[in-house]
C-alpha cells in the first residue's frame, strides 16, 4: 500500500513538471499575461524568463454581499477559523497547530475550526495527538457557502498561517466578512492585508511563536478585533471586490488592443 501511495505521488510529480514545460513555453510566447500579485508577478518573471513589460497585474476579488457581517450572529469566545482545502506544508496548517498547543497554555478556551479535512496518510492526527489538541480542533468539509459566512460570524478570530501564497482568496473573504485576522506575511499577503496593524496582524511564517504570541493579543483587545474586522472590510470594498476585478481585466483588454495596434502600424511603417 505504502509502494503504491508513493508510486502514485511520483507519477503526479511527473505530471506536473510535464505541464511546466509546456507551460513555460506557451508563457514566453504569449503577449500579454495577467496574474493576480506583485510577488506572483516577480516570481513569473524570475522562474519562467518573462518579461516584466507583458505581465498585467489584476487581483481576484469576492462577493462582497455574500461574504459579509452577520450582525446576528453571536461570536464563539476562543474559537480560532482558518481555511485551508488540503494540509500541505505551504498551507502552514502545522506551525498555527503549533501555535495553538502554545496558547492554550495561557487560553484554555482556545479552539481551532478548520475549514477542510486532512488527505487519507496524513500527518495531521499524529500531529494533533501529540499536541494534545485533538479535542480542541474539529475539521468541517463539504458545507454551503452560507455556513461558511456563518462560520466566519462565529470566530473571534481568523488565521492564514501560509508559509507562501500567490494571493489568498481566505484573506480576503475573512476581511469581507469583517472578520479579526492574523496572517503570515508568506508571498503575496502583505499585499493582501496591507501593513501589520492597518487590516490585519501580521508575523513571519513558519513562526509558531510568532503566531502565538499575535492570536494571544488579538484575543486580549477586543477594541484591537473590532477596529481590523471593520478595516477589513473596508479594504476589500475598495480594492478587491469582484466589480475591480472586471475593471482591470477590461484595462487590461484596453492595452492589449493599444500594443496591437501600435505593432500593425509599425510593421505597415517599416
Amino acid at each position: 500500500m505504502c509502494i503504491c501511495r508513493k508510486q502514485w505521488q511520483r507519477f503526479n510529480l511527473q505530471r506536473w513538471y510535464s505541464f511546466l514545460q509546456m507551460q513555460m513555453k506557451v508563457a514566453r510566447a504569449v503577449p500579454r499575461l495577467v496574474t493576480v500579485s506583485e510577488n506572483s508577478r516577480k516570481d513569473i518573471v524570475a522562474q519562467m524568463g518573462v518579461d516584466p513589460d507583458r505581465l498585467k497585474i489584476v487581483p481576484v476579488g469576492v462577493d462582497q454581499d455574500v461574504f459579509r457581517p452577520l450582525d446576528d450572529v453571536a461570536r464563539v469566545q476562543g474559537r480560532l477559523l482558518v481555511t485551508t482545502s488540503s494540509d500541505q506544508p505551504l498551507k502552514g496548517l502545522v506551525p498555527l497547530l503549533e501555535a495553538v498547543a502554545k496558547v492554550r497554555t495561557e487560553r484554555d478556551d482556545v479552539h481551532l475550526v478548520v475549514i477542510g479535512r486532512p488527505k487519507d496518510g496524513s500527518k495531521i492526527p499524529g500531529i494533533l495527538e501529540r499536541l494534545g489538541l485533538t479535542p480542541h480542533v474539529q475539521f468541517v468539509s463539504g458545507v454551503a457557502t452560507e455556513r461558511i459566512v456563518e462560520l466566519y460570524a462565529e470566530c473571534e478570530l481568523a488565521v492564514v498561517p501560509s508559509l507562501y501564497e500567490g494571493f489568498s482568496l481566505p484573506a480576503i473573504e475573512a476581511m469581507s466578512c469583517a472578520a479579526p485576522l492574523v496572517t503570515t506575511t508568506g508571498g503575496a499577503l502583505p499585499e493582501v492585508t496591507g501593513p501589520s496593524g492597518e487590516a490585519a496582524l501580521t508575523v513571519p511564517p513558519n513562526d509558531a511563536s510568532a503566531l502565538a504570541g499575535a492570536i494571544l493579543t488579538m484575543l486580549a483587545e477586543p477594541e484591537l478585533r473590532a477596529r481590523l474586522g471593520a478595516a477589513g472590510r473596508a479594504r476589500i470594498l475598495d480594492r478587491f471586490t469582484w466589480r475591480k476585478t472586471a475593471e482591470g481585466m477590461v484595462e487590461n483588454w484596453y492595452e492589449t488592443l493599444a500594443i496591437t495596434e501600435h505593432g500593425r502600424r509599425a510593421r505597415i511603417a517599416g
